[in-house]
């Protein structure tokens, strides 16, 4: 039975932040396979002169209501402003018989309101790093605090890794949790042709923010060419590859290594295809879409033992290396480039990917939740 599934978002695409939270995008299609899915989202506009703005449109194949407030310096205005921005947002979409949240942080209190004035459940969705047991202590104790209140208000705690889920029982949130992966569009992201006697290719895609290292992934580069091997690092994404490429002009390194831009998903799929090796380095990661998005494309992977990667990177699908230890990422590149490395076929990656993450199976566990929820 279909039914009438409202998602609302910490993280979301809109046009100040246009890839914020796409994977929570790609799980409300996922939803609306099998559901009539809305997706309301307030974000901030600094630049705008009215205090609320509102675009209703279709991404996709669904509604999506993004109401805009005008960012104050005084933190409650801020508050009740985004409060306004939902309810103005709440009052065009169709009325839910689910409300679909995602990312613990203040904004899901509208679901919490939503379930003691209209009844109306809410599953929750949870992605961030911040409820890793680790990080914890990095967010504070009010801040923690509202997130288990607003966790144990939940029906259902949909975390996406295992990791999450034992960090937001660390947490004391007492709602059930079943682990729902991240999605990968399995059409788009599949093997393409390697060449066995075609140049060696690295790739990074990320937004490059500090803690996703890219730069020290350049210095592993430098450090293998300098030792006598040859092949191709490809860096880049929608973040500041102007300091990478100062970076690479200083280590002279412009002939092995090679920057790009934001890419469209069709040009991050072509470039992971074509690739021999995924390299990831950041400090932390919760599950990390680009690693099943290599995995879909039959791409092995260097990756670091971090949070949820080592349930998606398998022993025989790349090399886990040790977090922020760069002779350790330095020596998985190595061993790629030298051969003593054998990964599983492309083909054991992209099933591995396929049967957990294709966007068919996580609706299917969407719908599976959906229908306990409402049974009730």
């Amino acid at each position: 039975m279909r039914h009438k599934v409202l998602f609302i978002s910490s993280w979301y695409p809109n046009k100040t932040e246009p890839t914020a939270g796409n994977f929570v995008r790609r799980h409300a299609e996922a939803a609306a396979l099998y559901h009539d899915v809305e997706v309301l989202h307030i974000a901030e506009n600094a630049g705008q002169t009215r205090k609320l703005t509102l675009e209703d449109m279709m991404m996709g194949d669904i509604r999506t209501v993004i109401v805009y407030y005008r960012k104050s310096h005084n933190p409650l205005r801020n508050a009740v402003r985004k409060f306004k921005a939902y309810r103005k947002g709440f009052a065009i979409v169709s009325r839910p018989e689910i409300v679909h949240a995602n990312v613990l942080s203040f904004n899901m209190l509208f679901a919490v309101f939503l379930k003691k004035r209209f009844k109306i459940p809410f599953v929750l969705s949870e992605h961030w790093s911040a409820y890793q047991k680790e990080n914890h202590k990095d967010y504070g104790r009010v801040f923690m605090s509202i997130a288990r209140y607003i966790g144990n208000q939940s029906t259902a705690l949909l975390p996406v890794s295992n990791d999450l889920r034992l960090g937001l029982e660390d947490l004391g949130i007492k709602t059930p949790a079943t682990v729902v992966p991240n999605v990968v569009d399995v059409g788009a992201f599949k093997p393409g042709e390697r060449t066995p006697d075609k140049e060696f290719v690295f790739v990074h895609i990320s937004n490059l923010v500090y803690y996703k290292n890219p730069e020290k992934i350049i210095l592993a580069a430098v450090k293998l060419y300098r030792a006598g091997y040859s092949f191709r690092l490809e860096i880049g994404g929608d973040g500041d590859v102007d300091a990478l490429h100062r970076q690479i002009k200083e280590l002279s390194a412009e002939f092995y290594i090679s920057t790009f831009g934001l890419l469209t998903r069709e040009e991050v799929a072509a470039k992971m295809a074509s690739a021999n090796c995924f390299v990831l380095f950041s400090d932390n990661e919760t599950q990390g879409c680009v690693l099943l998005e290599s995995l879909a494309c039959g791409t092995p992977i260097i990756a670091p033992h971090v949070g949820g990667i080592p349930e998606v990177v398998l022993p025989d699908f790349g090399i886990l290396v040790e977090p922020k230890n760069e002779e350790s990422l330095f020596s998985a590149m190595k061993s790629f480039l030298d051969g003593s490395i054998v990964t599983a076929p492309a083909e054991v990656l992209r099933e591995f990917a396929v049967e957990r993450f294709s966007k068919e199976n996580v609706a299917k566990q969407f719908d599976a939740v959906y229908q306990k929820v409402l049974a009730r």
